[in-house]
C-alpha cells in the first residue's frame, strides 16, 4: 500500500511538471522566472515624473523649451560617457572582423566554425551558402604561411607600401566599416503600412533611407542596411578651431594609453548610433552562447530621458548637482567647461577631463554637465515642447540623404569643456548636425529596464 502511494505522488510530480493539460490556464510551462542583472558599467535610474524647461532666464532667447510636467519609464545608463578605450574595442572588433570574414571566405581551416564531428557550419549570405566565422579563433598575425597578411593587403585593413606612414602600420581607417540592419518602427506602426486582414495584403509604400519608395512586401519591407564609418574623426582637433596649435591631441588623443579613460570625441551621431547597436549585438550573442534570454538593446538616451536623469531627482534644479552655482563651498569649479574668458584651466582641466574626474549627481551619474556634450536620439526642433507627449516626451526623424540641413539636427545636451555656464543648464536644448564630428561632443548609451518575474 505504501508502494502505491509512492508511485502515485510521484506521478503527480512529473505530470505537474510537463505539459499535462489539466484544462485549466497556467501559462507556458518550462519558463524560468526572469531577473534582469545590472549591467556592467550602468547605473538605474527608477521611473518618475519631473518638469522639464527652463530652471533660468532663457538668456539666449532661443525659446526652444518650456516647462510641462512629463513622466519617463524607468532605464540603466551609463555613470560616465563613452570612453576613448571602449570605443577602441568597437573600433578593434570592426577591424577582426573584416579580416576573419576575409579568412573565411579564403577557406582557411582555422577560422572556419565546425561541428563536433569537424564538418563546416554553414549560413545563408547573399542567397547562397557560406561558412560561419569562428569567433573563438585568435587571429595569427605572425601566420608562417601567410594568409593573414594576404588577407590584409586584399581587403586593405593597413595601409601598404607607399601608403605606409613613417614606415608604421597604420589602419586604413576610411575602409573600416560597421553593416548592420536595423527596423524602422515608425514607418511600420502607421496604420496605412499595416497588413490589411480584409485584403491579406499590404496597401501603403515605404520610405526607404536614400530617399526613393517602394511597395511594402512584408516585414522586411521596413529592415535596412547601413553601413557606417567606425574611427572617429581626430582631425577635429584641428579643424575646430582656428590659429590654435591642437595638432599633438589630434596625434594622440584617441590613440594613446594616457588617454584611455577619458571621454572618446570625434564621433557623428551615426557613429554613436552604431557604437549602441554594435554594443547590442556584442552582448546578446555572449548572452545566446550562454543560454541566456536577450536583453533591451542599448542605445542613446532621448531628450527626455537626458534631462530626467541629469536632474537627479532634484526637480527645478538649474544644476545636476542642485544648485544655482558653478562654484562649491570651498570656491572651487565643480564641472570641466569654460568658466572665465580664456581661463580654460580654473577649473582643473583645459580639454575633457578624465571621466569621473568630477563629483557625481544624486543617481550616480558623472559629467552630466561639461566635460563633453553628448548626443540624444532625439532630432531637434524649436518647437517640439509643445507637440510631444507628457508619456516619455521623444521626437524621432530619419533624415534622408537630400534632406535639407535643418532636418539633420540631433539634440545635444550637458555642454562641454569648452562652452560657458549657460549650456551647462539640465534644461538647455542645443543641437549639431548628425554627420558631423566635433573635439568637444561625445555620448553615452542608455538601455529601458525589463523588469523581473
Amino acid at each position: 500500500m505504501k508502494k502505491f502511494i509512492s508511485l502515485v505522488f510521484v506521478l503527480a510530480i512529473l505530470s505537474s511538471c510537463s505539459n499535462y493539460n489539466n484544462g485549466e490556464l497556467v501559462g507556458v510551462q518550462g519558463r524560468n522566472s526572469y531577473v534582469e542583472a545590472d549591467p556592467f558599467g550602468m547605473t538605474f535610474i527608477p521611473s518618475g515624473s519631473f518638469v522639464t524647461g527652463p530652471s533660468d532666464q532663457d538668456i539666449s532667447f532661443a525659446q526652444n523649451n518650456a516647462s510641462k510636467t512629463v513622466t519617463v519609464d524607468a532605464f540603466w545608463m551609463d555613470d560616465t560617457e563613452i570612453t576613448n578605450n571602449e570605443y577602441r574595442q568597437f573600433v578593434k572588433w570592426v577591424k577582426d572582423s573584416l579580416l576573419l570574414q576575409a579568412l573565411v571566405d579564403d577557406q582557411i581551416d582555422d577560422y572556419i566554425l565546425k561541428d563536433r564531428e569537424e564538418n563546416p557550419i554553414n549560413m545563408i549570405k547573399n542567397g547562397q551558402e557560406s561558412p560561419r566565422i569562428n569567433w573563438d579563433t585568435e587571429i595569427d598575425y605572425q601566420d608562417e604561411n601567410g594568409d593573414v597578411q594576404a588577407a590584409i593587403e586584399r581587403i586593405g585593413v593597413y595601409y601598404t607600401g607607399d601608403a605606409q606612414f613613417f614606415g608604421k602600420k597604420e589602419v586604413a581607417v576610411e575602409n573600416l566599416i560597421y553593416s548592420y540592419y536595423w527596423i524602422d518602427l515608425q514607418q511600420a506602426s502607421k496604420r496605412a503600412n499595416r497588413f490589411n486582414r480584409v485584403t491579406k495584403e499590404y496597401e501603403g509604400t515605404v520610405v526607404n533611407p536614400d530617399g526613393t519608395t517602394s511597395p511594402i512586401e512584408g516585414r522586411q519591407s521596413f529592415v535596412f542596411k547601413n553601413e557606417i564609418p567606425v574611427y572617429p574623426d581626430t582631425l577635429v582637433w584641428i579643424s575646430d578651431f582656428t590659429y590654435s596649435f591642437n595638432e599633438p591631441y589630434a596625434n594622440l588623443y584617441f590613440y594613446h594609453p594616457s588617454y584611455d579613460n577619458y571621454p572618446v570625441v570625434g564621433v557623428t551621431w551615426n557613429q554613436a548610433n552604431a557604437f549602441s547597436i554594435w554594443r547590442t549585438q556584442y552582448l546578446n550573442s555572449a548572452l545566446s552562447a550562454q543560454g541566456h534570454p536577450f536583453v533591451q538593446e542599448y542605445r542613446l538616451p532621448t531628450g527626455g530621458e537626458w534631462e530626467y536623469a541629469a536632474r537627479g531627482n532634484l526637480d527645478q534644479s538649474m544644476y545636476p548637482w542642485g544648485g544655482p552655482y558653478t562654484r562649491n563651498l570651498l570656491g572651487c569649479f565643480v564641472a570641466n567647461f569654460k568658466p572665465l574668458r580664456g581661463n580654460y584651466v580654473d577649473d582643473g582641466s583645459l580639454i575633457p577631463a578624465r571621466v569621473g574626474t568630477y563629483a557625481p549627481n544624486e543617481y550616480g551619474l558623472y559629467d552630466m554637465a561639461g566635460n563633453v556634450a553628448e548626443w540624444t536620439s532625439s532630432a531637434y526642433d524649436e518647437s517640439s515642447f509643445m507637440f510631444t507627449h507628457n508619456m516619455n516626451p521623444d521626437y524621432k526623424y530619419n533624415a534622408k540623404p537630400d534632406d535639407p540641413p535643418v532636418m539633420k539636427r540631433k539634440v545635444i545636451r550637458g555642454g562641454s569643456w569648452k562652452d560657458v555656464a549657460y549650456y551647462l543648464q539640465v534644461s538647455v536644448n542645443d543641437y549639431e548636425y548628425q554627420d558631423t564630428a566635433k573635439s568637444y561632443i561625445g555620448f553615452r548609451c542608455v538601455r529601458s529596464y525589463l523588469g523581473n518575474n
